[in-house]
């Protein structure tokens, strides 16, 4: 206990008073630390009126017996009368209570029937209160508490795994009132496990329910199981816990089930609400109609019931899942915005690599006609199963001819063939030019001869195409393309992947197992272990590890420790070489685990007898030397040991992905990873960038706080000791702070120089450090680290430092129309004949680089300014290719419904990001004249007749914070919900201006930034474009959905949304 009785030790959100203060003051500083944080401004409002609450109730209830509602309503008149004075809401008064106090229990409409005086049936707990129900004796159940939510409920909304007659049948007249007037009642369910009854759909949806199914038997996404009653009095209420919508769980189970108010819990209604929301307009949800889908259900149910039903071929509409959408955009960006047409996408298996390779041969046949297509692959079943997909993504039966085990094209028009069959063909005869669109499956397997004389024979001699014809595409898909002769495949695609599905989606799709990660110290120092740009000594590292069984005995003890049964894993072990390998198998075999080790230097038949004893469990562990991060399927395997370390994040991730297939007998991966004292070279964040898909500094937060934000089913755990090794590295393994870049770029420039090379590039130095363009502008410029290095640079202009850091703040830039206004800003000083949009844009750069102290008067001063400071202009020169390069998204030219006399085009690109000064001044709301400008969240531009609306997702600094997180958000990539501005009601001019935007020519446009600060640097907005009024619905705020006119980029939406479905 501590010193204050009712105060003990322990976490505490407790508001501090003068009293508590007082109290505080009291603890003995060597026996207690008291530990306090300025209020969130974000959360500050709830957390005060929490306060006020409990004073108010402690003091109202503590008022003499006699007329105590009557004084306590007079109180409460007082606190409304004090507020009225501080407050901007002018109408607070209408806030007061009536004398004497009473309470609208209902307003029910008259309609001349004999019946009108009947009361409608109210839920059996009181509107405004909470509950638990547990199927307790004295307690309603919870079919009968359902029963009498349903009639006074003006839309309904269930989420529920299983759907079965028997439970539906208890609340059937119920619902079939609601839906007979007129209420929506939307329904999401599953096949999973077959427990869905199709009759209940059937019922459902001849009721007039709107019903949607996840046909997904394999990930068992959904187990849910929620009812939301909404009240358009406000009283909406919710029912969250165990029971699906089956007897058993609404009368017979030992059931909890939360029940709770939109009084009590608005923010848990609000999440409950966006999060149905974004499931409904999820494509994994289907909707579901009897007349079209019955057979289907029965099909997908059977085998979850153990029966088989044949399947008819059936052309459904294939849309891309949110991640192959994002895949399928980049390639966009790729060939549009980038101009590659030799594009490798890297994905692990199971991710759908083959839909969306035919979803962009559609796309491409589109744009640009009938395209001619090879389709490569090394095995028939992969030649057919692909075929399949293109047909049914094609909506085209005979789409296609197969070239393979004796199968020949006729048309040789759409060819899916066998690298062995290909490899029979006079390549003379083949016409290079003959396939628009070449796609190679497994492209890991084209370093192979057989391959490399096609690839050379159809790409190595391209010419130029026919005009007005489109660039020939090379398409490659594997899930593993670090292999020991990596260079060989890459090279065709100029050493670049254009596409790499994170880590993250697949597991939050349930593509891939689950995993448990545990860094565990190995009691090793790395730190003097010789080191090369290729990383450790192999010899000096087997040594380590080999001298002694200190280490081994360690990981035997972790194995025992964190595995639920040794004798019974699967485990893949990677080492540091033969030796090594050899060495672990020894030594697991003694400890009664039998294993065996491999290499590249092991014999064939021995290496795939290896692999079917691990697979069959006559061995417990296989340790081998960079071997297993090639493309082995080995989804029986439930351990991963990583003995070495691992600093490339596509080597780890390979490693990784060796254990992520999914499998029927296992339900996560164990991942032990064995950390020692590293060298100071060493980089533990490019692995934990990897698998979070954080930056730099995300990634020490994470670590800090042990990994919050995973995706469902995973856990990443560091041991104290390894915790402080990875941390200590992060802070010092890249030369990031200034001194250690300058060392470095020094040392770079005189290996160049010795070499009598050119002077060491922007691009060059950031490719052979590691380091990003944040780094290097995070206390200086570019031309200030070469000054500070020695390196030969134009004069520093009288302004240099401030200006130097101010290309930091342009460092977001992905817009062309900026990227290529600022690109002939660099080539020239001259203003004369700019057109309006440019010199918006070149205003927007003056107002991002120069700071207060030397702001320029007008364009002409700015850019003669710019201009005084050569080393400046040139360092732009090279720091605008490097924006577009990294530029990943494709942009469009804002379209505006334009009053007459507005100016024709604001030089706005709609999915580009943007600064609220870029907005303004595109606009031209502020420019040299006008450089002040307060109002934030919304802002009015008169000349165009346009509302910009600039939304922050996350608008707490707190890693979480449930009540700021769902007032604004992406419900689909085309749907955004935004929550007004505080004050706003439906009948003042403001909120009849946004309802009814389309019928006075008014635009509303959405920039959406997912947090203020990140890495301390200001974030930017998206601007996702001109949206339209969908609905909206209660005031003081209202909230709004709005429709995109252009979908979100895939990317963001991952971002935006609420949930991961």
């Amino acid at each position: 206990m501590a010193d204050q009785d009712d105060l003990p030790f322990g976490l505490y959100e407790r508001l501090i008073t003068t009293r508590l203060k007082a109290r505080l003051l009291g603890f003995d500083p060597a026996k207690a630390r008291v530990v306090t944080e300025n209020l969130d401004p974000a959360e500050a409002h709830a957390t005060l009126a929490r306060h006020i609450e409990e004073v108010i109730a402690r003091v109202l209830g503590d008022l003499p017996a006699e007329g105590r509602v009557e004084k306590q309503s007079q109180v409460i008149n007082e606190v409304i009368r004090l507020l009225a004075t501080n407050g901007k809401d002018a109408d607070l008064q209408g806030d007061s209570v009536c004398s004497p106090p009473e309470q609208l229990t209902a307003i029910q409409p008259i309609s001349g029937m004999p019946n009108d005086d009947r009361d409608v049936v109210a839920p059996l707990v009181a509107l405004s209160a909470s509950d638990l129900l547990v199927n307790a004796r004295g307690e309603p159940g919870l079919a009968h508490a359902l029963a009498h939510e349903i009639p006074s409920a003006d839309s309904i909304d269930l989420l529920c795994a299983f759907v079965r007659w028997h439970g539906l049948r208890l609340l059937k007249d119920q619902l079939e009132a609601h839906c007979r007037a007129g209420k929506p009642l939307r329904v999401i369910t599953t096949v999973f496990t077959g427990s869905t009854e199709r009759k209940a759909l059937d019922w459902l949806v001849k009721c007039g329910a709107q019903v949607k199914v996840s046909y997904d038997t394999q990930s068992t996404r959904l187990h849910a199981k929620a009812w939301l009653f909404r009240r358009d009095t406000g009283y909406s209420t919710a029912y969250i816990g165990s029971s699906n919508l089956s007897k058993a769980a609404l009368v017979d189970g030992v059931e909890w089930n939360v029940r709770l108010s939109q009084v009590g819990s608005p923010d848990i209604l609000d999440k409950f609400d966006a999060t149905f929301g974004t499931y409904w307009e999820s494509p994994e949800y289907e909707s579901y109609d009897p007349a079209r889908d019955a057979s289907r259900f029965d099909r997908a149910v059977a085998p979850e019931q153990g029966e088989t039903l044949d399947a008819p071929l059936l052309f459904l509409d294939v849309e891309p899942w949110p991640h192959q959408r994002e895949m399928l955009e980049k390639l966009a960006v790729e060939r549009e915005r980038h101009h590659r047409f030799k594009n490798l996408v890297v994905a692990a298996t199971g991710t759908g690599k083959t839909i969306v390779a035919a979803l962009d041969y559609k796309r491409l046949c589109e744009q640009h006609g009938d395209l001619s297509l090879l389709f490569i692959a090394h095995r028939q079943e992969i030649l057919k199963q692909s075929l399949s997909a293109f047909r049914q993504v094609l909506r085209s039966g005979d789409f296609g001819e197969l070239y393979v085990d004796g199968h020949r094209p006729d048309a040789w028009r759409h060819v899916f063939a066998s690298i062995q069959s290909l490899d029979q063909v006079d390549l003379i005869r083949l016409d290079p030019s003959a396939f628009d669109v070449v796609i190679v499956d497994e492209f890991h397997h084209a370093a192979a001869p057989t391959y490399r004389r096609l690839l050379e024979h159809l790409f190595e001699r391209d010419t130029a195409r026919t005009a007005g014809k489109p660039p020939r595409i090379l398409l490659g898909l594997t899930a593993t393309p670090e292999r020991t002769d990596a260079d060989d495949i890459l090279h065709y695609f100029d050493n670049h992947i254009a596409v790499e599905l994170r880590l993250w989606d697949a597991l939050e799709r349930g593509l891939l197992c689950p995993f448990q990660y545990f860094g565990l110290h190995d009691n090793t120092d790395l730190s003097s272990v010789r080191w090369s740009r290729k990383g450790y000594d192999t010899a000096e590292l087997e040594r380590l590890y080999t001298g002694d069984d200190a280490r081994v005995r360690l990981v035997l003890e972790q194995v025992s420790q964190k595995h639920r049964d040794a004798t019974t894993m699967k485990a893949l072990g990677f080492c540091v070489s033969i030796a090594h390998a050899q060495f672990m198998a020894r030594r697991f075999t003694d400890a009664g685990l039998l294993s065996i080790a491999v290499s590249a230097k092991t014999d064939s038949e021995t290496r795939k007898d290896a692999l079917a004893s691990l697979r069959s469990g006559r061995i417990r562990a296989l340790f081998a030397v960079d071997l297993f991060n090639e493309g082995v399927d080995l989804p029986e395997v439930d351990t991963l040991l990583f003995l070495r370390p691992t600093e490339s994040a596509l080597v780890f991730l390979q490693q990784l992905g060796r254990g992520l297939r999914r499998h029927d007998k296992k339900d996560c991966v164990t991942v032990l990873d064995f950390i020692g004292q590293a060298n100071r070279r060493f980089r533990f964040d490019l692995r934990y960038r990897a698998v979070t898909g954080t930056t730099r500094t995300e990634v020490e937060k994470q670590i800090q706080l042990g990994f919050p934000f995973l995706p469902a089913g995973c856990s990443m755990r560091l041991d104290r000791v390894a915790s402080e090794i990875v941390l200590e590295n992060l802070r010092t393994a890249i030369p990031s702070r200034r001194p250690a870049m300058v060392r470095e770029l020094r040392a770079l420039a005189e290996a160049r120089s010795s070499q009598g090379g050119h002077r060491i590039t922007l691009p060059e130095f950031l490719r052979e450090t590691g380091l990003e363009l944040e780094d290097v502008y995070r206390s200086g410029c570019w031309s200030g680290l070469q000054r500070e290095a020695g390196l030969k640079v134009p004069d520093a202009g009288p302004q240099e430092a401030l200006i130097g850091r101010g290309l930091s703040r342009i460092l977001y830039v992905d817009d062309p129309l900026r990227l290529t206004a600022y690109a002939r800003l660099a080539a020239s000083a001259s203003t004369e004949g700019l057109p309006t949009a440019e010199r918006r844009l070149l205003t927007g750069f003056c107002f991002a680089t120069f700071p207060e102290e030397i702001a320029p008067q007008t364009l002409a001063d700015g850019i003669n300014l710019l201009h005084s400071h050569p080393a400046i202009v040139q360092e732009l020169r090279e720091l605008v290719p490097l924006l577009d390069e990294r530029s990943d998204r494709l942009t469009y030219p804002l379209s505006l419904r334009p009053r007459e006399d507005s100016i024709n085009g604001v030089p706005l690109s709609v999915h580009a990001r943007h600064t609220v000064d870029d907005v303004l001044t595109a606009f031209g709301i502020v420019d040299f004249d006008r450089t002040v400008w307060t109002q934030t969240g919304v802002i009015r531009d008169e000349e165009t007749n346009s509302d910009l609306f600039f939304v922050t997702l996350e608008k707490s600094e707190r890693e979480y914070s449930p009540s700021t997180l769902y007032k604004d958000y992406a419900i689909s990539p085309t749907l955004f919900h935004w929550q007004s501005q505080s004050t706003t009601t439906q009948q003042s001019k403001t909120g009849q201006r946004y309802i009814h935007h389309r019928e006075l020519g008014g635009n509303i446009l959405l920039f959406v930034r997912s947090r203020k600060k990140q890495d301390g640097r200001t974030v930017p907005y998206t601007f996702l474009g001109p949206v339209d009024y969908v609905s909206h619905k209660d005031e003081r705020p209202i909230n709004f959905v709005w429709k995109l006119q252009r979908p979100m980029p895939a990317d963001f939406f991952r971002q935006a949304k609420v949930t991961v479905a």
